[in-house]
Order: structure tokens, then sequence, then C-alpha cells
């Protein structure tokens, strides 16, 4: 039996470019990248280089101050460069491929009925343990932690974003194992988000407490569910892994190897091909999009709302399902301030009439249409703001380092991902995600 949530603040952008159910199989990349800058406050320390040869499943790095979470590779073959940046700091780890995978073994494990202990190690071992982050903080789980709670979002509600009911329908077997693991990692319970489309898919899976979501976008953020289910509270951590992670935790005790395969939806009105690609994480881009990208388009590694602006033939993210193509934002309104003048863009305002069309879709580019400018108390965040914390004395709280402030305004609760949409909305033009980051790295420096 599901418990249901409605969450009724937020924003649905409907967006031109979804990517057709049909999965490929896409082509094996010449090379793979594991990048650093994907797991925040990670400092990678290197155990191989330049040259060794490795397995899939061999581990790259480790965490240098939590050496038990380890970086494994995603495919085998023969570590061909680090690239560093400023000061030496790590930014991309790039393996050439063999022609076919061979696996480091970890050994087949019963998850259901295996000891605690011997789960998490080998969850660890193998690199699986890149895939459980931590709240507060938006970090990767120190394994030394306890979680009181572990948190699964099967909810798609962003723009062109992987519809996760279609991408897991066929992978229930690898889901609930991987759930059995997940079970001994934690004396509490394992809540599981389905939306209308996931549901038929993960309704019988077990070991779950599940909550059936509904609602515009963000509802489909694992912050935002946290929040109605089980709110985080100073010195608590919850852990959250993603619904597509959870077939490679599965597979690992199924299988004994470390087999980092995913779905990723290709998407948006300047995608040829859009469809969903079976790829291995840390795929180069051109083999899902092909070479031929004219520069006025902009490749976003993950959505439109909360992704990272990626160079053709680089690597997707570790943790981005989809890849979006959408125009770069060269053209310039004249008059772009006077009401009414363009109604063919989208806007959450009256200031156009594209509100008296709630079902039309629309091809965004990447203009701001305005530069920063002073904070204005309007409501707009507010409107789009499902949780019960006050954004905009938030996000000033962070900009001043006022850590009590922070503390007293549910900074523990939130993700800069669930203030992407007041990004897209406020007049104000602020990086809300950027500052939240900040403020979220203060409280990790001074609090810890």
């Amino acid at each position: 039996m599901s418990k249901d949530i409605r969450i009724k603040r937020g924003l649905t952008l409907r967006l031109k470019g979804e990517a057709e159910k049909q999965i490929v199989e896409a082509p094996r990349s010449k090379t793979y990248a594991i990048k650093p800058p994907d797991f925040h406050s990670v400092v990678p320390k290197m155990v191989l280089k330049e040259g060794a040869k490795v397995l899939a499943g061999d581990e790259i790095f480790f965490s240098k101050y939590t050496e038990e979470v380890r970086f494994t590779s995603p495919v085998s073959g023969t570590l061909k460069e680090i690239k560093r940046a400023e000061k030496r700091r790590i930014v991309e780890v790039i393996i050439e491929a063999d022609a076919t995978d061979s696996y480091k073994d970890f050994g087949k494990l019963n998850a259901a009925t295996a000891p605690a202990e011997a789960v998490k190690e080998k969850i660890l071992a193998s690199g699986c343990g890149a895939f459980i982050m931590q709240r507060p903080y938006d970090i990767v789980a120190d394994p030394k932690d306890t979680p009181k709670a572990i948190f699964i979002s099967a909810v798609t509600t962003a723009p062109l974003a992987a519809d996760l009911g279609f991408v897991l329908k066929d992978k229930v077997k690898s889901f609930q194992e991987g759930i059995y693991a997940l079970q001994k990692l934690t004396p509490g319970k394992i809540h599981l988000s389905v939306d209308d489309s996931s549901y038929p898919v993960l309704k019988d899976i077990e070991g779950v407490e599940l909550h059936k979501v509904s609602g515009p976008h963000p509802a489909g953020n694992v912050g935002v569910q946290i929040h109605e289910i089980d709110p985080v509270n100073a010195g608590e951590r919850v852990w959250v892994v993603g619904a597509d992670h959870v077939p490679v935790i599965g597979d690992l005790f199924l299988t004994g190897y470390f087999q980092p395969k995913k779905t990723v939806a290709v998407a948006g009105s300047e995608a040829q091909e859009r469809k969903y690609y079976d790829v291995i994480i840390g795929a180069n881009s051109a083999d899902l999009i092909g070479n031929q990208i004219p520069d006025d388009v902009r490749i976003i590694s993950g959505d439109v709302l909360t992704g990272d602006q990626i160079s053709n033939n680089h690597y997707l993210g570790f943790y981005h399902n989809t890849l979006t193509l959408i125009p770069e934002g060269n053209n310039y309104r004249m008059f772009g301030w006077l009401p009414f003048t363009y109604n063919n863009i989208h806007s959450n305002s009256k200031t156009s009439l594209s509100w008296l069309f709630p079902k039309r879709k629309y091809e965004p580019t990447t203009n701001l249409h305005g530069e920063e400018r002073a904070l204005v108390v309007t409501g707009e965040m507010e409107e789009v703001f499902p949780m019960d914390i006050y954004p905009m004395q938030l996000l000033k709280a962070c900009m001043a380092g006022d850590l009590e402030k922070m503390e007293n305004l549910g900074i523990y609760e939130v993700a800069p991902e669930d203030f992407a949409l007041i990004d897209y909305v406020n007049t104000s033009k602020l990086e809300a995600q950027e500052i939240i980051r900040l403020g979220l790295d203060l409280m990790i420096t001074e609090v810890g």
C-alpha cells in the first residue's frame, strides 16, 4: 500500500525535444572518464599511474579524507591520462577501453541473507559506494555514519529528464537485489518514491515503504520528498541513492562484477536522434550525438535546470542520465523589457501571453534576458519552492555567511537542485544553486 504525497507549489516546464521511448545500444566509446569534480568534497588520492592496465572494478583513486570510499574503473583497459587543472587538481581520469571488458571478480553474494558488514564491504570495495549520497550537504556518504533512513526517488518531473519508469522496466530483479543490499546499511526504513510511470514497474518491490508522488517540478527531487516524509534535523544523516543506480548495486551481488551501465536519454530541440541509449558510466558524448554539433548549440550533461555544460567529444557526468541539446542564447531582444512583446517564449509571470496556453511546448535558449540585480520581495521564489522554508531569506543568510541563520532557516534540508527553479524564475538573475552550494560548503567546514 503506497502513501500519497501531493506537491502543489512548483512549475512544470513543457519543452520540445522529449526522447522517444526506444532504447538503443550505444557504440562503445574508445575512452571513458571518471571526473573527480562530480564527487563534491572528495579529494582524490590516486592508486594507479598513467599506463597502468585495469580491469572493470579496479580501484583508481580513493577519497583522501574518507579512505573507505573507493572509485573504480567502469571498463577494462589502460589508464591513458590523468588531467589536472590549477594547483594540480585532478579533473579527469581517462581510460582507453579494451574492445571487450574483463572484470574484477568480487564474488556473488546473497544480499538478503549476508551479514551487514560483508554487504557494506562489497559495496565499498567495488566502487558502488560512490552512488550513495548524504543529506545534509549533498555529498558522497561517509560509510562510518549510520543513516536514519535511505531515500530513493523514481519520480521524473525535471524538463526532458529520462523517464525512470521506462528505464527500469527490464531491471526489476536487479533493483530488488539492490534494495536487499541497501537494507543492510540502515536500521531505519528505505523510502521509495514513485509516480504514475514508475509505480506499475516498482509496486511489488519488497523491503521498502512506497510513496506515490504527484505534482509539478520539483516534486521529483528527493530533497522535497525527504522534507515531506522524514525531515533532516541537525546531527542527523539520511542517505540517497538514484533509482537508476540501484540495479548496478543489485547486479554486483547477482554477478559478482561491477557493471556500471545506465540508460541515458538524449533530448532537447537541437538533438537529431532523440532516443534512450544504453551506455557505460563515463562514456563519450560524441558516441551518442555525433561529432558535428554546431557552435550555437549547448550540450548539457543532465537536465536543463541542474546539468553541467560540456563540450562535444567530452564525457557524461557520473550521476547524469540525460544528455540535453538546446540553442545557445546569442540573440538579444530589442525592448525585451516591454510586456506582451514576446509571446513565443515561456514566462512564469503574466507579462507574456504564453500563460494563456499552459500545454504549449517551448524551445528554450540559454539567454538570461537580463543581468544580476537587487533582490526584491515579490513572492516569485515561494511560488515554485514547495518546502516550508523561506528561500530568499536562506539565500541572503548564505550570502552573508551567517551560520546561525542558515541553520534556523533550514540549510540542512536543501541541496542546490532544490533551488534550480528559483534560478529560472527569479528576476534578480542570481545563481541560487551556486549560492546554496557555497553555503553548504561553509557548513561542512564550520559545523561538519
